[in-house]
């Protein structure tokens, strides 16, 4: 499981799960349950980090979010 953020949500207009990665440009997947979404966007973070590599690219490191008390 990677550290990259994962936002979440339901798209009525396509009547799926939506999961956005906004750390790694135009990453995103989809799927018909929240768990299936999350899983595609697993995956879709590690080939996006295998072909930055095979390109030469630069991998941003996961910012995560900071609490405070």
């Amino acid at each position: 499981m990677s550290n990259y953020e994962i936002i979440l949500y339901w798209s009525d207009e396509d009547s799926l799960f939506i999961a956005e990665i906004p750390e790694l440009d135009g990453a995103m997947a989809d799927g018909s349950t929240r768990q299936e979404a999350l899983q595609n966007a697993e995956i879709v973070i590690d080939e996006w980090i295998e072909t930055a590599r095979l390109l030469n690219r630069p991998i941003p490191v996961p910012k995560g979010k900071l609490i405070y008390a």
